[in-house]
């Protein structure tokens, strides 16, 4: 007896979705996924996981289960599995595969996520479970985290997010603590930054023999220097990210997806225009509203993030005997990442997350092909000062790359929303070619910024870094051969006269003869006095009791540096107090404005008498003499 035609295609219909094996959700995902957990897992399952091998859309690789490792964390089982395919056989465990979803019994099990070691010789990898990482797409964002009231955590479109701040509670700072720089106020350091965030991680990029590890993040970098590539990647690798040069820049792709897919590509873009910085993994589960679970382990295990996200695309897989890992770029950017947690990260569609623009302009550089660059990076607390280094030192690699002497100067401004603007200068003098670094991960701009995202006080947003660096191809410095006393012995309130001995780069000695009066003070005494450059005076400043108080320390730095600084010691003291400084002070005036009912007061600290003095020159170098102040007769 014949079928009817409607039944014989709907049949045929089933049949289709039944051979791709639940692989239907993939266009938007299911609010309620077809889980199986651990329990019901066990040795010689087969199945199959989704990730893209090359463009945009996921392919199917077969999947058989070798056991299950139970606490292998606290809390968390792992699936092992291995890979037999032509591809996988020779790639082996793949970076940028985390997050890879894994079907067993046509169910979703989890996450591709962990790798056996380096130097692999089978595919096998360990897959997180998938009802972990939905409890952490359930996880609430905590009121107050991204300070909008009444509004959506972060800037975006379409649907709200669900946890706004209460109306009239007061915005507070970001609490994500991991992230933060546990320093004083006013006092941010790149590198100590990195190793603080370095030694909270316990590196876990440094793989036991034998042991599971996560499949490191493939941080995809496109138009970084390789010197500034080389100082990224000691930042971030103990961090579990593995930068790669090559990738990593955004290439509109007007076939991707206009939503993540299960098994698709998921970037986080940390950096993009100019210079890109992107981590490459793949999305798990997608719950058909817009959130989005990815990865299967932490990328920096910030806790609650707000970092730019896209769909990711694949360029090609390369086989590595040490660590293969995915090529890629953005395709598409989408939503924002709002959670690193231990076990996944998670994305929201409807969200956008603020950056920060960085533009540059070079000088002095005749013929450089481009002088102007602009890009965006993440305002994270640790990534937003440490890509803003990268792309000031990618910049002046590509620009200013010569084996000349240098003598350069930054001078920049930094605007914070509600704030105004911070206008800073960073000078020096770089010897056979292109500026160190360091000198950009210590430089005042990356400071300020720092400084600004890991203020205690209130949460703050960068909205601009404007630079402009010029460039003198020479070696435009004197050095300081010694100092010479005109005046041996003087009496209290007479100028004392020193002769500088300083030696250009080029050509005869130069003396210059500088003059500071001796305060009556110190009548009787012999005072050590000695001469420094301007950029080595640390000003006394006030510790910041509050935002606007900080930001007016950042501009007081250290002294101009094209100057000559004679200072020595007074016997009186100065005091710091509520943004003011105050020097040179009777000691009774100290303890008179000590509170007796608090134990915060004014700060006191050693006076100094400077006298700043204009060389037109960088001054390298510096020299004490001793002066006797005469005894007054009486």
């Amino acid at each position: 007896m014949a079928r009817p035609t409607a039944v014989l295609f709907a049949t045929l219909g089933a049949g289709v979705l039944l051979a791709l094996g639940a692989s239907a959700p993939l266009a938007r995902g299911d609010a309620k996924p077809s889980t199986i957990s651990p329990s019901e897992i066990h040795e010689g399952m087969k199945g199959y996981g989704l990730t893209v091998f090359k463009g945009t859309q996921p392919e199917r690789f077969d999947v058989e289960v070798i056991g299950i490792l139970h606490h292998f964390r606290p809390g968390q089982p792992l699936i092992v599995i291995k890979t037999p395919n032509p591809r996988l056989d020779v790639v082996k465990t793949v970076r940028g595969m985390s997050g890879s979803p894994i079907y067993l019994d046509g169910r979703l099990a989890g996450a591709y996520s962990y790798s056996l070691s380096a130097f692999e010789t089978e595919p096998v990898a360990g897959v997180t479970p998938i009802d972990l990482m939905l409890t952490e797409m359930r996880r609430p964002i905590p009121p107050g985290l991204w300070p909008s009231l009444g509004g959506p955590p972060l800037p975006g479109h379409g649907a709200q997010a669900a946890t706004t701040v209460p109306a009239g509670a007061a915005p507070q700072p970001n609490e994500s603590a991991f992230s933060s720089f546990d320093g004083p106020p006013g006092h941010y350091d790149l590198l100590e930054h990195a190793r603080q965030l370095a030694d909270h991680e316990g590196n876990p990029g440094a793989r036991l023999e034998g042991g599971f590890t996560p499949a490191a993040t493939p941080l995809m970098m496109a138009g970084v220097g390789d010197r500034a590539a080389a100082a990224l990647r000691a930042m971030v690798e103990p961090l579990g990210l593995d930068p790669l040069q090559g990738g990593g820049g955004t290439a509109s792709d007007p076939d991707a997806p206009l939503h993540f897919v299960g098994g698709g590509g998921l970037g986080v873009e940390l950096a993009r225009g100019d210079v890109s910085v992107m981590a490459l993994g793949t999305a798990t589960y997608v719950d058909g509203s817009g959130k989005v679970a990815g990865f299967g382990h932490p990328m920096l295990n910030g806790g609650d993030e707000a970092l730019p996200a896209c769909i990711g695309r694949v360029l090609w897989i390369d086989a590595s005997a040490q660590a293969s890992h995915k090529v890629g770029e953005c395709a598409r950017p989408l939503g924002t990442l709002v959670q690193d947690r231990q076990t996944a990260v998670i994305l929201d569609e409807r969200v956008t997350a603020p950056v920060i623009p960085v533009d540059i302009e070079v000088t002095g550089v005749v013929g450089a092909p481009q002088t102007r660059w602009h890009a965006e990076v993440t305002d994270d607390k640790f990534m937003g000062p440490g890509l803003a280094a990268t792309v000031l030192g990618s910049v002046i690699e590509a620009t200013t790359s010569e084996r000349r002497d240098v003598t350069w100067k930054m001078t920049s401004t930094v605007t914070v929303h509600g704030h105004g603007a911070v206008h800073l200068e960073d000078v020096g003098i770089s010897a056979g070619g292109t500026p160190d670094v360091s000198d950009w991960a210590r430089s005042r701009v990356v400071n300020t910024v720092g400084d600004v995202l890991n203020n205690p006080f209130e949460h703050a947003r960068v909205e601009a870094v404007q630079a402009r660096f010029e460039v003198e191809y020479a070696r435009d410095l004197w050095r300081l051969r010694g100092v010479e006393l005109l005046d041996p012995v003087v009496d209290g309130g007479d100028k004392i006269r020193l002769r500088l001995h300083l030696v250009p780069e080029h050509g005869p000695e130069v003396t210059r003869v500088l003059e500071a009066v001796m305060p009556v003070e110190l009548t009787g005494k012999d005072v050590e006095v000695e001469v420094v450059p301007g950029y080595d005076v640390l000003p006394e400043l006030p510790a910041p009791e509050t935002l606007d108080e900080l930001l007016a320390n950042e501009s007081r730095q250290s002294i101009a540096p094209r100057t000559a600084v004679i200072q020595f010691r007074v016997p009186s003291q100065g005091i710091a107090y509520r943004g003011h400084v105050t020097q040179r002070l009777p000691a009774f005036t100290v303890d008179a404005l000590r509170p007796q009912s608090a134990d915060t007061g004014p700060e006191a600290f050693p006076s100094w008498s400077r006298t700043v003095v204009p060389l037109g020159m960088y001054m390298e170098g510096r020299d004490k003499v001793k002066v006797k102040v005469r005894a007054v007769v009486r």
